[in-house]
């Protein structure tokens, strides 16, 4: 059963919100249909961009995150870590974001890109868009508080390989029922199964809607929060902060290590999406940035359609 305003929306039929044997720590019989359906391999994570895959022992040569365009290759060659060894390189943080609801969970030092895991508590339970390069024992403790006292954890989603992390951890520890990437993203995910692949919307929870924008890469999507006003862009926007952590300036990338701009079709696609969306604060995959509205990256994609293609930053208060 499905949304009657949103084709292919998630609702309570679905979620596992309304099932407590889906949901972890459950006394009841485990009803996961998905559990074990991945293959029995480890798991190594780049150094360089810390992205996870399962691959044979002794371990994978290449990182195809870094073989493409859109990152940078290591210089010094490639490495890859174990779930054990990343456990003994980084320790664990969570802490409130920058908006009521929303918590925030990284590692420290920086390991890979450094991503940042977006919890969302919802009506139906917790959300998690993104995910921290690892989980510690901690982290893990902590989600299943949070997850106790919230409803349970039923939907853990990305906007595109860039954010994932260790999303495989989570959905080994935490058992979400819904593991959502959009469809044309799919090549990415052999770390991790794929539940429900998105089209171009889907509402995960109520008020929290994830959009397809491509460009960056084909399936790359966003995540609105409209009743907290966030918008989780993933890396459809680059911004750029100055000392004190406030905006100043927007960019969009095809690319962003070869600063490779969005095409003036990805951008009109880009701008057809966020265009409708109501929002005031952006969550990168890096950092929530209050400031950032509806009205400031629409006059960026306007900006960048006028003339040739262009990833340079442009300041916020041009926009």
């Amino acid at each position: 059963m499905t949304s009657p305003d949103v084709p292919g929306a998630i609702d309570r039929a679905t979620d596992p919100a309304a099932d407590p044997g889906a949901r972890h720590g459950s006394s009841q019989v485990d009803t996961n249909p998905y559990r074990g359906l991945l293959p029995d391999l480890p798991a190594y994570a780049c150094t360089n961009c810390g992205h996870w895959q399962r691959w044979p022992a002794p371990g994978p040569q290449v990182c195809p995150v870094c073989a493409d365009v859109r990152n940078a290759l290591p210089e010094d060659g490639f490495e890859f870590v174990t779930d054990k060894q990343a456990d003994e390189l980084v320790t664990g943080f969570w802490r409130p974001a920058p908006v009521d609801g929303v918590t925030e969970f990284g590692t420290e030092p920086r390991f890979g890109l450094d991503s940042r895991g977006w919890v969302v508590e919802t009506d139906i339970g917790l959300v998690g868009f993104e995910c921290a390069p690892w989980y510690t024992a901690d982290m893990l403790a902590e989600l299943r508080r949070m997850a106790d006292a919230h409803g349970g954890f039923p939907v853990l989603a990305s906007s595109h390989v860039h954010g994932y992390g260790a999303l495989w951890q989570l959905q080994a520890e935490l058992e979400p029922r819904v593991v959502c990437v959009n469809v044309h993203d799919l090549p990415w995910t052999k770390a991790f199964r794929v539940t429900w692949p998105a089209d171009d919307v889907l509402t995960l929870a109520p008020d929290l809607t994830l959009h397809r924008t491509g460009g960056h890469f084909p399936g790359h999507s966003v995540l609105h929060d409209s009743r907290r006003g966030i918008l989780f862009c993933g890396d459809s926007l680059k911004v750029d902060l100055d000392d004190a952590g406030d905006p100043v300036a927007l960019s969009a990338h095809k690319a962003f290590h070869a600063q490779i701009p969005l095409s003036h079709g990805e951008l009109r696609e880009m701008l057809a999406v966020v265009a409708e969306l109501d929002f005031g604060v952006v969550a990168t995959p890096f950092e929530m940035v209050p400031g950032v509205t509806t009205d400031h990256v629409v006059h960026l994609v306007q900006r960048l359609l006028s003339g040739p293609p262009d990833a340079a930053p442009v300041p916020l208060a041009d926009l």
